[in-house]
């Protein structure tokens, strides 16, 4: 909100309000949600049956982070600087909404331990960590949100390159991919929507990363029955080896720097951990075209 960056937090009992609230019913105007209590303004967020508070209705499509969201965009409608980052906010909600109904039981591989290593996860911990210490638990979720909002942002442009910038093609191994873009993200969201070979090249500095899906481990995090029911990725006839791909690029390219990953399954044209690293000059078809050829 618009000159609330230095907002205090306050905590009531459950379903109460701040003293001196005049807020009435749960029938009260939304865009009266904002309350004038002697000289602050305040909001009451899912509790005091309020406006922003959805304890009165067995919906499970909206919480208190959904009604005070929707205030949000309806007190500023049309106003672009509040919006840049809308699609990342309203996908986090989605995220929030469910658990706030305790949909997270429903979710692939529930009871899995990689699921404690969630946001909610974390905040259960600092329950037992940190008894008692609200404002603590409140600076910590802020941070991750904020965190969470750069990444979704950064996750809905790696879905744009891939959809807009993506050159597909076909290798015995399955299907692969390939596009220049600044986002070093397409490479893990492209394995993910079942892609076998994900080839990505850096317009700015030139460097190409190769990677194809890993080899799948069976791990304490992730048992084997959790990991055959969850995965939908098409199977490869055999396993991916970049080694003749890498040698086929040094000679077109013997002067670029190239590194082989010891599995065999990523191959990599620089990087940030090596300032040293030279760029190809191939462009990325003829890159594609070796791979290809595997």
């Amino acid at each position: 909100m618009p000159n609330w960056e230095n907002a205090s937090i306050m905590f009531v009992p459950a379903g109460e309000r701040v003293k001196n609230s005049k807020l009435h019913t749960p029938s009260d105007r939304e865009e009266d949600s904002i309350e004038k209590i002697g000289n602050d303004e305040v909001m009451h967020v899912d509790t005091g049956m309020g406006p922003l508070d959805h304890h009165q209705t067995n919906s499970l499509q909206e919480c208190g982070a959904s009604r005070t969201w929707d205030f949000v965009k309806k007190r500023h409608e049309g106003t672009e600087k509040w919006f840049v980052k809308a699609d990342a906010i309203e996908r986090i909600i989605s995220v929030i909404v469910a658990i706030d109904h305790f949909q997270e039981v429903y979710w692939g591989g529930a009871r899995e331990d990689y699921q404690e290593f969630s946001l909610l996860g974390l905040l259960e911990g600092l329950k037992y960590e940190k008894p008692g210490e609200d404002n603590f638990y409140v600076l910590f979720g802020m941070e991750c949100l904020d965190a969470l909002v750069y990444d979704f942002e950064n996750r809905a442009w790696a879905e744009k390159e891939i959809k807009e910038k993506g050159i597909e093609f076909s290798t015995r191994y399955g299907r692969g991919i390939g596009m220049e873009t600044m986002n070093d993200t397409v490479l893990k969201l492209a394995q993910k929507l079942g892609y076998t070979i994900v080839i990505r090249k850096d317009p700015r500095s030139g460097f190409v990363r190769i990677k194809t899906l890993p080899e799948k481990a069976t791990s304490a995090g992730v048992t084997e029955a959790a990991s055959q029911a969850s995965d939908q990725r098409p199977k490869t006839s055999d396993k991916v080896d970049f080694t003749l791909v890498s040698e086929q690029l040094q000679k077109m390219d013997p002067e670029a720097t190239w590194f082989l990953h010891v599995s065999k399954q990523m191959l990599l044209n620089g990087t940030t951990k090596n300032p040293n690293m030279v760029p190809t000059k191939l462009a990325l078809q003829q890159i594609i075209d070796v791979i290809k050829g595997m």
